[in-house]
């Protein structure tokens, strides 16, 4: 196995690193601070194409591979995961969703502006009874012919005001059970669309999460995803590419941490030396280097395995809860090397800790990833 990183793929870390310290660094604890969604970021990560990486450049997207999806992804979420996560969603879940499922014209008319950084897309299929079971959708597609008639309410979704096009998940033929569920492409300002009122979070409080309520929506019979009752089988395609999104992200807000205790251990000096000189932080800094790294080898395994048309369910899951389970433990560590400072917010770790524990719920619970790692080993 060549462990080596291309030419190109070091240019594209390198640009997204150089993004998130030039960027997305400058005001990132204020809009931390404030909840304040980074609009004028978004938009520029668009621009230089990272919010369309892997989609086809017919459609207006990178064509990148998932490898530099991850190196990217890394690098973002190292300063700022609420940026990152916004990436995440527009990449894994919703891009993608359309351009491996959807029809040419749907792709002409959402993908291009969605791939190209135009507008933003978001992914609806948490419900308040409905999170981590897919099956039980609430949110009902009445069947009337020539539309759907789409009626319920979507919780924790990202970009959930300021995404343009929606990619909703809802029940048409509820004695199907989940085989009558479809997919469905929602405008936000199609009549009868409300986006409630902004979560206030412990983490990721820069990214734009929000309940929508759907009440009697028209939506035309051309904007569903696929056959009639494949929206549960999309979903969960859609969602196996999407924890590659957040392995990375876990990983890169693991990075961040690690690199800034790193620095400050080299910096502070205790009975006499820099810390770092001490062994018992000499540990703490050698378990959390290893960690990442078998993290990212575990991020690298799914993307390559997507890359090569390989299934990636069982490698996604892995890299999904470990880097989770890692990007906790190195923050929580990070502070601790930090000390009193790592309670302060201008030192950084201490949001990246607030951060890392929505990597453990989101895109499916650590819980949830266990039982389809199980299910895949056991089989």
């Amino acid at each position: 196995m060549d462990f080596q990183l291309t030419e190109e793929h070091l240019m594209i870390q390198k640009a997204a690193r150089d993004f998130a310290v030039n960027e997305l660094l400058p005001g990132v604890i204020e809009r931390d601070e404030h909840q304040k969604f980074p609009a004028e970021q978004i938009k520029k990560l668009g621009e230089l194409g990272f919010l369309g990486m892997m989609v086809s450049p017919k459609y207006g997207g990178a064509g990148l591979d998932a490898i530099s999806y991850v190196l990217a992804m890394e690098e973002i979420s190292k300063v700022d995961a609420s940026a990152s996560v916004v990436m995440s969603v527009n990449n894994s879940l919703v891009c993608w969703g359309l351009e491996t499922f959807g029809t040419e014209e749907q792709k002409q008319k959402y993908l291009v502006p969605l791939a190209s950084g135009q507008i933003i897309g978001a992914f609806m299929l948490s419900e308040p009874e409905a999170g981590s079971d897919a099956t039980s959708q609430r949110t009902i597609a009445e069947d009337k012919g020539d539309h759907y008639l789409l009626n319920g309410t979507k919780n924790w979704i990202t970009n959930g005001n300021s995404a343009s096009v929606y990619l909703v998940m809802a029940q048409t033929h509820p004695e199907k059970g989940s085989k009558g569920i479809n997919a469905l492409i929602v405008e936000k300002n199609m009549p009868g669309v409300t986006i409630g009122a902004k979560e206030n979070k412990l983490g990721i409080r820069g990214s734009d999460t929000h309940s929508v309520m759907f009440q009697d929506v028209k939506v035309p019979k051309e904007n569903r995803i696929g056959e009639d009752g494949f929206g549960f089988k999309f979903a969960m395609k859609t969602l196996a590419g999407g924890r590659i999104g957040i392995a990375s992200q876990a990983l890169g807000i693991a990075s961040g941490a690690f690199e800034l205790a790193l620095k400050y251990s080299k910096e502070r000096k205790a009975f006499g030396k820099e810390i770092s000189q001490h062994q018992a932080i000499q540990f703490k800094l050698a378990d959390m280097a290893t960690r990442i790294e078998a993290s990212r080898l575990l991020c690298f395994k799914a993307a390559l395995d997507k890359d090569h048309h390989r299934d990636y369910t069982l490698s996604s899951s892995m890299a999904k809860v470990f880097s989770s389970e890692t990007a906790m433990w190195v923050t929580t560590e990070a502070v601790q090397v930090h000390g009193g400072y790592g309670y302060v917010k201008e030192y950084h770790v201490e949001r990246l800790m607030r951060d890392a524990k929505i990597t453990q719920i989101y895109e499916g619970t650590s819980e949830v990833q266990r039982i389809v790692i199980s299910r895949s080993i056991l089989s």
